[in-house]
């Protein structure tokens, strides 16, 4: 098993790489990423987006496509890793470096959305597990965002709040 200091994280900003990467990703994580219209609507928008990429060699393992609503708060758009690297760091690596590099930026606010708790997916359950593993507090959950499923929007907190406005 390669050791979590073996992958390198590379910035890109939107790229027909990186939705190549983003396709191939999602195509290998059906369970999560099933739906085809938001398959081809989420590598669309990594061909425009910034993003991470986890690489062990020149082999894709990870990805992160960030979107920043405003110079203060950002949304982790998608994070795909793939199957075979779950559960070793490659996840807590990519979002520790989109929280840095936000930080440095002065951005205070990262959120994500993710299936919410009142569906019964398992998969899902573990993806809530590791948002909240990695400091994310759920806000709400909403049934008006995506049709026919529960979305649930997480926060975190980045930087330090000086508690000014």
């Amino acid at each position: 098993m390669a050791e979590v200091s073996m992958f390198e994280i590379c910035r890109m900003d939107g790229s027909a790489e990186l939705a190549e990467v983003t396709a191939r990703l999602l195509a290998e994580l059906p369970t999560w990423f099933g739906i085809p219209e938001a398959n081809a609507a989420y590598v669309e928008a990594s061909g425009r987006l910034p993003g991470l990429v986890a690489r062990v060699g020149a082999e894709p393992v990870g990805v992160l496509v960030l979107q920043q609503h405003f110079p203060e708060s950002a949304e982790i758009h998608l994070m795909a890793v793939a199957r075979s690297w779950h559960r070793r760091g490659v996840g807590r690596a990519l979002v520790g470096a989109v929280e840095s590099a936000l930080e440095r930026d002065g951005c205070r606010l990262l959120q994500v959305k993710t299936l919410g708790a009142s569906h019964p997916d398992r998969g899902y359950a573990g993806t809530r597990a590791f948002y909240r593993s990695v400091g994310f507090l759920p806000l709400e959950e909403r049934n008006d965002l995506w049709p026919g499923n529960p979305c649930l929007i997480m926060v975190k907190g980045l930087g330090r709040s000086d508690g000014g406005g």
